[in-house]
């Protein structure tokens, strides 16, 4: 199916005309990008995680706030993980002729990290103002910071989408 042209729309109607290999490369050259952009926040933001322990007032945690922590230590590895898991499926995949295939698990892999990602993000903020404010400015700001990503990055793709 080398030749087989996918979505032959013309260009006035918005498609390209490519072969589904040539669109999967593109669909692959894409991810790769965005999972750049996201990769190198979560790394920083996992370092910064990390460290903590050997912050001298680690020790003055509470259980609560030493549970969120460590809980997010676990979702922040999960997320790089997840990161990787499209780079590593390539490379189990390849010259197996399964680039559909690839791109479409990688898709679902970095709709997954996008998820964890947003939980990293709020419960890092969460434990944040719980240890410099209170658990009340904590938990609202933590909520407030979820609710925005979620219009970001859920509900903004959707409004577009429908008026497209």
């Amino acid at each position: 199916m080398t030749g087989d042209v996918a979505g032959a729309r013309g260009p006035s109607q918005g498609g390209r005309r490519e072969t589904i290999e040539e669109r999967s490369d593109r669909n692959w050259v894409e991810l790769l990008q965005e999972l750049r952009v996201m990769q190198t926040g979560v790394q920083i933001l996992t370092g910064f995680l990390l460290t903590l322990p050997f912050q001298q007032r680690f020790a003055d945690l509470d259980e609560y706030q030493l549970t969120v922590y460590l809980v997010l230590v676990v979702l922040s590895v999960a997320t790089t993980g997840m990161l990787v898991s499209p780079v590593a499926l390539h490379r189990s995949l390849f010259r197996k002729h399964l680039k559909p295939q690839t791109v479409t698990g990688g898709d679902r892999m970095t709709r997954v990290a996008i998820v964890l990602l947003a939980f990293v993000m709020t419960g890092t903020v969460l434990l944040i103002f719980d240890v410099v404010v209170d658990r009340a400015a904590g938990l609202v700001v933590g909520a407030s910071v979820l609710g925005v990503l979620l219009f970001l990055w859920a509900v903004v793709p959707v409004i577009v989408r429908r008026r497209s």
